[in-house]
């Protein structure tokens, strides 16, 4: 990884199988070097996971096997702007049926607690109409939803 400025993101001993899910689940979307501990430490054996390379839709991160000391939050999260229903059902699906669980308005938590907001682009189009209370309807009916259905959005953007 040659990038000046990497996401380092934090797991209790789980940051391979983390990032083998995002490489098989995103596009774009790679494990790369895995670092293990050359000897035995504290927390850990040699030949542990300390540290594992992964882009995830081009994003350079690291994932780091750190304890159990912090959690994720939704401070932070990934928002992936899909084309359609399908993918919009495909990677809610696969983040929520694979442990995670859903959220509102397009959010839901993978099982490592990584929060992600899979947004249609079809939403924020919607939110973004220049008739403002045809964005305001858009907008009401995404606060009423979990994963985004983009057909209920056109339709309240129609009024």
């Amino acid at each position: 990884m040659n990038s000046k400025n990497t996401i380092c993101l934090w797991y209790d001993g789980t940051a391979l199988e983390a990032a083998q899910f995002y490489a098989a689940t995103f596009p774009d979307s790679a494990v790369g070097t895995v670092l293990r501990a050359p000897g035995d430490y504290p927390s850990g054996r040699q030949g542990d996971v300390l540290t594992v390379e992964f882009t995830v839709m081009g994003i350079p991160c690291l994932g780091l096997n750190g304890g159990p000391e912090f959690k994720h939050n939704e401070a932070f999260s990934f928002q992936v702007a899909t084309d359609d229903q399908a993918e919009t059902d495909r990677l809610w699906n696969a983040i929520v049926g694979n442990g995670g669980q859903e959220s509102a308005c397009g959010w839901c938590k993978d099982k490592w607690g990584l929060s992600w907001q899979i947004t249609p682009r079809a939403l924020t189009e919607a939110i973004n109409d220049p008739d403002r209370s045809a964005a305001k309807r858009a907008f009401e009916a995404m606060m009423e939803m979990g994963k985004i259905d983009i057909t209920a959005i056109e339709a309240a953007r129609k009024g």
